[in-house]
């Protein structure tokens, strides 16, 4: 006759097993465990610090300039809600002042013969090529850590970012120094990432985000200040500058993924080296050619720090110090890529199928690709 078992000691042994589990996911994932305790961390300093914006807004002692910004990002994530069409939150409620340091640094990292970057696998949210820190110093190690394994990395400062509906994301006081239109963009930009979002696809979601942006902060002008306003022209000369930088350097990295590829696979280091500088020389001196409407946002980019904050995270290198120099790197162009790679697959859709009704287009994007 089979003597019954005692529940505890089945209790018992489901908790062994349990814990076993439990240990082997925590060696296993233990690298990223301890990376997502310090950015919670470091997202948690944050918005302890933070500040309502009607507080501010209410305040005497604030001058008129930053509460008139602050009133501007009110407007245009209202925008974003009721004429866009985008996910109602309580992003950019509230306030932070960074006192005038950055916040967050961003690492990506590259072969050095192909275009194809380093991807981080971030469990939940899926693969990412670039590896956000609130420590500088942690992104440097990383960056140094790469580099000697052999790939090609750069650090960037970051001057927003989502938290895709987990926290309250918070309007930066490095934000108020933008223009209504870059602002709008910004804004726009970064709410689409808490509204449409795609596990394991950055390229996309970021293509996607700043193709909102940029359709968003347009309709905000028109609907603020007029059709045939200054700050809506201005805005779109901006606009065309940004097509022709991001369509030749879009150009350029098709062209070297071709040198690339045409590389013989026993080519010795030296000569890949060797062929790869002159291509992005010559690369560097076609730019200089480009016409822009404001040249002086352009020029002299691999020369110099750029100081648009729309470049900020591609171009700063590492300990504020340029790291390119002179001419470009594969990191440089996979951020190209990254943002506007597929900025046509969108246009096209957006006017081909949806015949440019933004509405009818958001809805469907929704539908297809909506964070729950």
């Amino acid at each position: 006759m089979l003597t019954q078992i005692p529940w505890k000691f089945w209790l018992k042994k489901i908790a062994q097993v349990s814990l076993t589990l439990l240990l082997v996911l925590a060696l296993w994932y233990a690298e990223l465990i301890v990376y997502g305790l310090r950015q919670g961390y470091g997202q948690f300093k944050i918005l302890w610090n933070t500040q309502p914006v009607a507080t501010l807004l209410a305040d005497a002692t604030v001058p008129d300039s930053v509460k008139n910004k602050l009133k501007l990002i009110l407007e245009i994530r209202q925008f974003a809600f009721d004429s866009l069409g985008l996910k109602h939150s309580d992003n950019y409620t509230t306030f932070y002042n960074t006192q005038g340091r950055p916040l967050l640094w961003v690492v990506t990292a590259c072969e050095p013969y192909r275009l194809k970057a380093k991807e981080w696998d971030y469990a939940f949210l899926g693969k990412m090529s670039y590896k956000g820190f609130f420590e500088w110093d942690k992104a440097a190690d990383l960056v140094t850590q790469l580099r000697t394994e052999g790939w090609e990395a750069d650090i960037g400062e970051v001057e927003a970012w989502s938290t895709l509906g987990w926290f309250r994301d918070p309007v930066l006081s490095s934000m108020l120094r933008l223009p209504v239109g870059d602002l709008a963009q910004l804004i726009i930009h970064e709410l689409t990432h808490g509204t449409l979002y795609i596990k394991d696809n950055v390229d996309y979601n970021e293509n996607l985000a700043d193709f909102i942006g940029d359709q968003g902060a347009i309709r905000f002008l028109k609907a603020k200040y007029g059709a045939q306003s200054v700050q809506l022209r201005r805005h779109l000369e901006g606009e065309a500058d940004m097509k022709r930088f991001y369509e030749f350097f879009i150009q350029a990295a098709k062209q070297l993924d071709g040198l690339y590829k045409s590389f013989a696979p026993d080519l010795p280091t030296a000569q890949k080296e060797s062929r790869k500088q002159v291509f992005l020389k010559e690369v560097a001196t076609q730019f200089d050619t480009v016409a822009f409407h404001q040249p002086q946002r352009f020029r002299g980019v691999f020369r110099k720090r750029i100081k648009n904050p729309i470049f900020a995270a591609i171009f700063k290198g590492l300990r504020g110090k340029t790291t390119f120099n002179t001419y470009p790197k594969n990191t440089f162009f996979m951020s190209i890529l990254r943002y506007r790679g597929i900025q046509n697959n969108f246009e096209n859709e957006f006017s081909s199928r949806f015949g440019s009704n933004f509405p009818a287009y958001l809805s469907f994007l929704k539908k297809k690709y909506a964070v729950y």
